[in-house]
C-alpha cells in the first residue's frame, strides 16, 4: 500500500441478499481515490442474535456500516450500537422509501428481499434469458421480429455479454454478426418490430481484443481478421450499413458492458415512449 492509500473496515448489512446494498457500495467507493476498503459482508440478517453477531463483528473491525433492514426494531438496534462506538450506520434505502412515501401516500410493506420472489417479472426474465441465449451470434433469424432489441455489429463488440445483461432486464435480445463479404440476413433488414443499434469499436482496440482472443484460442495470428487495415475496412461498412439503415450506433470502445447497455435501454425507452405518443 502507498503512503497515498488508507484502508478501511465496511460493514454491509443487509436482511436479504445483500446484492442491492453491495452495488451501492461499490458505486460509492470509486469516488474515493486511494480508499481499500475491507468488506465484511451480514446478509439475511432477521433476528436480534443475529444483530448482535453483527455488532460483535463491528467491534472488532470499526468502521462505517451501511445497511438496508426493515425492520424498524433491528436497525434501532444497531444504529444504537453505531453511536454507542461513534461509527456512522447509513439506511441507504431510507431516502428512497421516505420520497415515495410523501408521493404516494402509502407505507412500505417492510418484507425484506421482495425483489426476489418468483413474481411475474421474475418469469418474464427468464422467458428474455431463453430468447437471448437462443437468439446470440445469429441463431434462429425466423423470429427474431420477436425481439425487443436486436444489436448488430462486427466481432468483438461485446454484443453477447450486452445482449445477457439487457435480457437480465426482462426484454428479449438478439444478435447479429457482420462477416466481411456476406450480406446481412434479410430477416434483420426487414424486421420492423425490435430496436436494432449498430454497435462499433475503434479498429486499433478491435485488433488488440481479437489478437489476443486468437492468443487464447492458440490460433494464428496472421489473417485479415486482425490486419488493421482489413479492420478498418470492416468497420467503416459497419457504419455506412447502419447509416444506410438508420440504425443508432454506438461506440464501444473504452465502455464497459453496462455503460453500453444503459445506452441501449436509454434508446429503447425512448423509442416507447415515442410510439405512446403517436397513440
Amino acid at each position: 500500500m502507498t503512503p497515498s492509500e488508507s484502508t478501511i473496515h465496511l460493514h454491509l448489512v443487509s436482511d436479504s441478499t445483500g446484492e442491492t446494498i453491495h452495488q451501492v457500495a461499490r458505486a460509492c467507493l470509486v469516488q474515493f481515490e486511494g480508499v481499500k476498503a475491507i468488506e465484511h459482508t451480514w446478509f439475511l440478517v432477521r433476528t436480534p442474535a443475529h444483530v448482535d453477531k453483527v455488532i460483535a463483528g463491528i467491534e472488532a473491525h470499526p468502521g462505517p456500516v451501511l445497511v438496508t433492514l426493515l425492520d424498524p426494531h433491528l436497525h434501532s438496534k444497531l444504529e444504537a450500537a453505531g453511536r454507542k462506538l461513534q461509527l456512522p450506520v447509513i439506511s441507504v434505502l431510507d431516502p428512497v422509501l421516505g420520497a415515495l412515501h410523501h408521493y404516494l401516500g402509502k407505507k412500505a410493506r417492510g418484507r425484506p428481499g421482495r425483489q426476489h420472489e418468483m413474481d411475474a417479472a421474475y418469469f418474464s426474465r427468464i422467458e428474455a434469458m431463453q430468447f437471448t441465449l437462443m437468439h446470440d451470434d445469429g441463431q434462429h433469424l425466423h423470429d427474431i421480429d420477436h425481439a425487443d432489441i436486436v444489436l448488430v455489429g462486427v466481432s468483438r463488440t461485446s454484443k453477447t455479454p450486452t445482449c445477457l445483461y439487457i435480457a437480465n432486464r426482462g426484454l428479449k435480445v438478439a444478435n447479429v454478426p457482420l462477416v466481411p463479404g456476406i450480406s446481412l440476413p434479410r430477416e434483420v433488414t426487414t424486421a420492423t418490430h425490435p430496436l436494432i443499434v449498430g454497435l462499433t469499436n475503434d479498429p486499433n482496440r478491435l485488433v488488440q481484443i481479437r489478437r489476443n482472443r486468437l492468443l487464447m484460442l492458440n490460433q494464428g495470428s496472421e489473417s485479415d481478421y486482425i490486419n488493421l487495415d482489413e479492420v478498418r475496412r470492416e468497420v467503416t461498412e459497419a457504419r455506412r450499413l447502419f447509416e444506410r439503415q438508420g440504425w443508432p450506433v454506438i461506440d464501444v470502445t473504452r465502455r464497459s458492458i453496462e455503460e453500453t447497455a444503459a445506452e441501449i435501454l436509454q434508446l429503447y425507452q425512448g423509442r416507447r415512449d415515442s410510439d405512446s405518443d403517436r397513440d
